[in-house]
């Protein structure tokens, strides 16, 4: 019988502006949202000229997380899942930081790149206001940029995500508290530059309704209703009047409307001008406001994971057909790597779900380089990996796979996993060892069966057994195998084999 805790799930959002934790129950195939919790962090607030945060700001975000830790102890680990957006990517001490937040959190801490944030935020949107019919442009002023998304029911056409959000513009043109009509119509023209590239494109895909959401719009909507300028949503008429409001008020510390927080006087006149801005840039008259978001998507994705639903495993399937995968081969390696890894789990300390999950997807890709040029295709795949926007993956994520795929052949240069995080560098060594192997052991690309191979492994050392003059009657692997062992030696790693 599964107990309630086994189905709570939690989903963290660590915006540039807040931290977000919600907690939910999954119950009959249905959320049970039972706990939602919300600190204003302004952590894009924190970035200094050098781009790396205070103390003052990490000291802030580490007590948010502490709290945020004290909820989540209950639940398992495996459901829940902690994101860092736009303010963690642009950090220069962003991995000092992380290490820090993982420990005040008790849980790892992704770090998402822009196109999946809009993804997640899309999907938070789509299960909370669910509509296959009309197709719908959703909009999202989040502290350190703006995602525009384009889609119809969970499907997605167009998503992109620009560098422009209520506190890094903030800062950029409200440093001091003072709003004039010069700033505002600055902080407008910087958000039309902004959406100059996409426009013409999104213009052309079009969309029947459009959506905000998140605290920015959220807060807009509230305060232009609270002034009687409009009875739903947001329009232009109302986004305009709020304008000229701010601009008489002069003063970001002396705005006083119904709706909106004291901790977000501060960004609120820079979050209306980019609102202004997207209005201008795509011709909207009117938004409607959703009440799902990023934490929302993250929430519904990572129950998707759970329930063997991963988008993750679609990404690789889409790429593996994108780049023209010898299925058959990428198959036979996968069947191997597997089979090393479940003999070897316990030993290296591996993990049943995500370290298999990362050697078979691994697997499935190694090859992808391939489809560039076979001189040094290892390098060409780890760079397809590393640059691609690949759905449902974190950065830390794509690379750990990157990594795999760039040392599955040739030498195995231990310091291209510097860019690994240190909590599973070591894991992903041995996957990747275990990658190189099944490589070596499917070279020839024949569909003969491969004989029952005992492996067995102690810190440093792997050891293959074969059945009795297996070896010899197979001598190209054999040779195969005495390479790897030099390779492998250099990397300070022990293989033997007989």
């Amino acid at each position: 019988m599964t107990s309630q805790t086994d189905e709570s799930y939690a989903a963290i959002d660590l915006g540039s502006n807040s931290f977000h934790m919600i907690v939910a129950n999954y119950v009959d195939d249905r959320l049970q949202i039972i706990d939602r919790i919300k600190e204003m962090v302004r952590l894009a607030s924190g970035l200094n000229e050098n781009q790396d945060l205070s103390e003052e700001s990490m000291q802030l975000a580490l007590a948010c997380l502490q709290r945020f830790g004290q909820r989540i102890k209950e639940i398992p680990q495996a459901n829940i899942r902690a994101v860092g957006t736009n303010t963690l990517r642009q950090a220069r001490n962003g991995e000092f930081f992380m290490s820090l937040a993982d420990a005040a959190l008790g849980h790892p801490i992704e770090i998402i790149a822009g196109q999946e944030e809009a993804r997640l935020i899309y999907q938070g949107v789509a299960h909370t206001t669910y509509d296959e019919v009309n197709k719908r442009l959703v909009i999202d002023i989040g502290g350190g940029s703006t995602e525009l998304i384009i889609g119809r029911g969970y499907d997605i056409f167009s998503m992109d995500s620009l560098y422009m959000g209520c506190v890094n513009m903030g800062k950029r043109f409200f440093d001091d508290g003072r709003i004039k009509a010069k700033r505002m119509s600055k902080t407008v023209l910087y958000a039309r530059q902004e959406l100059e590239s996409i426009e013409t494109a999104y213009k052309k895909t079009g969309w029947d309704l459009a959506l905000g959401s998140s605290g920015t719009i959220t807060t807009i909507r509230d305060v232009v209703q609270s002034q009687k300028w409009c009875e739903t949503g947001i329009t232009a008429t109302a986004l305009s009047k709020l304008i000229d409001e701010l601009i008489t008020i002069g003063d970001c510390n002396a705005i006083e409307f119904e709706g909106l927080s004291e901790h977000r006087k501060p960004v609120f006149a820079s979050g209306v001008a980019v609102l202004f801005g997207v209005f201008e840039a795509l011709g909207l008259e009117q938004i409607n406001v959703s009440d799902g978001a990023l934490r929302e998507g993250l929430l519904y994705d990572l129950i998707g994971r759970v329930h063997n639903q991963d988008i993750r495993d679609k990404t690789i399937i889409d790429i593996t057909q994108r780049y023209g995968v010898d299925m058959e081969q990428a198959n036979r390696v996968k069947k191997t790597a597997e089979n090393f890894f479940h003999q070897i789990r316990s030993d290296w300390k591996l993990y049943e779900k995500e370290d298999l999950k990362l050697l078979q997807w691994g697997a499935l890709i190694h090859e992808i380089g391939l489809s560039i040029a076979h001189a040094q295709y290892h390098r060409h795949g780890d760079y397809l990996i590393t640059y691609s926007d690949l759905a449902g993956f974190s950065r830390q994520e794509q690379i750990k796979l990157a990594k795999l795929v760039r040392c599955h052949r040739r030498k195995f240069p231990l310091d291209e996993f510097e860019s690994v995080p240190s909590s599973s560098k070591l894991s992903v060594i041995r996957l990747g060892i275990l990658l190189r192997l099944s490589a070596v052991l499917h070279r020839s690309r024949s569909n003969d069966t491969l004989p029952d191979i005992d492996v067995l492994t102690e810190a440093h050392k792997i050891n293959l057994r074969f059945p009795p003059e297996w070896l010899f009657n197979h001598p190209l692997t054999l040779a195969d195998l005495k390479t790897e062992q030099n390779y492998l030696q250099a990397a300070g790693i022990k293989l033997t084999f007989q």
